[in-house]
């Protein structure tokens, strides 16, 4: 259990710094918010490629660091564009 919380932890970590790198512009978001920004990013894409494709569960397996990063670029754009004065 404890495992698996910290491979969700790292995964998150991952994918939203890539996202983060992959946007232009600075984002003042911390660590934490990165790691939140990435599994939340992971949901999304795993919820948008069963939309796209009926493969279930393997879909998430066969595109997970893609679709993730997918997904945790579409939160980042929504979060810039909602955090601007």
């Amino acid at each position: 259990m404890i495992m698996t919380i910290l491979g969700w932890i790292v995964f998150g970590l991952v994918v939203g710094a890539i996202a983060r790198f992959i946007m232009p512009g600075r984002q003042s978001m911390g660590m934490m918010m990165t790691i939140v920004l990435g599994v939340l990013g992971s949901f999304v894409g795993g919820f948008l490629g069963s939309l796209f494709h009926e493969g279930g569960p393997a879909l998430v397996h066969a595109s997970g660091w893609i679709g993730s990063i997918i997904g945790a670029l579409l939160l980042l754009f929504g979060y810039s564009y909602l955090s601007k004065p």
